[in-house]
């Protein structure tokens, strides 16, 4: 007999475009409540989760604003899972040395307050559901920020509302997308009902798409992949160009003024300048929303193209959305503005990461 799927609640914070909620759904998750302030991330979300999860748009669950002092925590839906790609903000040392809240002005501080009012509030009425996992996305550097500062009192926050906290620096590159891109995730479980005493973190996926375990055997045992398998073919990118009237190659201006800033940054000393990739590559560097400005960090190169311009080219928003693993080609669907496409992709999680986080979870801890 089929094993029945576990299903599982959770909620969406600082949802963006909807990676931890494709992740968690692909996993048996339903999604009772999500929140979202941009206005052009929020018309991506509905446009495509409304399929997915209509209650939460219907029954007024697709929060605006989490701050919002009008928002009563204790009606948000019972959840198993939270997930936040929150930003990374500096705690008030002055605070903590006068022993008020040092979290209060942050976006940490509204996430903390949600799992204390369930917490609370069971213990008034055991039918209210205590959040079981916590799955929290930032930056890489977020562990260094402020001294590792910002990082040790958030697990000291979470240790004290009753959870164990386990975390590392995954790179999507291990996970089937050929993008170099590390970002920390913390994984939090609360140690009453979750008996277990650690997450064994996924590393990546092989070529038969097995979890990596052992985090010195990830670079020899991943997917090979290249920049190839993200990339419009030549004939699909001119009809795009055709139908929107647009092209995708950098004016010469443009191209000239990256050229020249290579070399003033090589004469410096430093690195920056652009990035320029073609589809061998095994990955480009990481997408981010400040793509839509010149598209510096990832430029496709185009030299060797037949009937192309001498000029590399931006990624298209549908190159951009495989690169952060988004189903694109499936049913996924992008309804905004090119520069708000490359906004909110870079914004994003990468979808196999937090796909293959959340089938951990689900098996090791739920």
């Amino acid at each position: 007999m089929a094993k029945k799927k576990k299903e599982f609640r959770f909620i969406d914070l600082f949802a963006g475009i909807g990676g931890f909620h494709i992740a968690m759904h692909a996993n048996g998750g339903r999604c009772v409540f999500a929140s979202e302030i941009d206005k052009f991330a929020r018309q991506t979300y509905e446009h495509n989760f409304i399929k997915i999860s209509p209650e939460i748009f219907e029954n007024g669950n697709f929060n605006k604003d989490i701050t919002d002092p009008e928002l009563d925590y204790s009606n948000i839906p019972d959840f198993d899972v939270l997930c936040a790609g929150f930003p990374c903000q500096p705690f008030s040392h002055a605070g903590l040395k006068k022993g008020f809240d040092d979290t209060r002005g942050t976006l940490f501080f509204n996430i903390k307050e949600i799992v204390r009012a369930k917490i609370e509030a069971n213990k008034l009425n055991k039918k209210v559901s205590i959040p079981k996992i916590l799955l929290l996305e930032n930056v890489k550097g977020f562990k260094n920020h402020d001294k590792g500062n910002t990082f040790k009192r958030i697990k000291e926050v979470l240790d004290d509302l009753g959870y164990e906290v386990s975390a590392e620096v995954l790179n999507s590159k291990h996970f089937g997308v050929p993008q170099n891109r590390e970002r920390i995730f913390i994984v939090a479980w609360y140690r009453d009902i979750v008996k277990s005493k650690e997450f064994k973190f996924p590393w990546g996926l092989d070529d038969n798409g097995k979890v990596i375990y052992d985090k010195e055997k990830r670079d020899e045992r991943a997917k090979i992949i290249n920049v190839g398998s993200i990339l419009l073919s030549q004939d699909e990118l001119e009809a795009l160009e055709e139908r929107d009237k647009k092209t995708y190659t950098i004016s010469e201006k443009l191209w000239a003024g990256h050229q020249r800033r290579r070399v003033e940054h090589a004469q410096k000393g430093n690195g920056f300048g652009y990035s320029s990739f073609n589809e061998e590559s095994p990955y480009t560097s990481t997408i981010s929303a400040r793509y839509y400005k010149d598209g510096s960090e990832i430029l496709i190169e185009q030299d060797n193209i037949p009937n192309r311009p001498n000029r590399p080219r931006k990624l298209h928003p549908k190159e951009a959305a495989r690169l952060q693993g988004y189903p694109i080609d499936s049913w996924y669907e992008i309804p905004v503005s090119d520069n708000q496409a490359y906004k909110q992709f870079g914004n994003s999680v990468s979808v196999p990461v937090v796909t293959t986080i959340a089938d951990e979870i689900k098996k090791q801890l739920l």
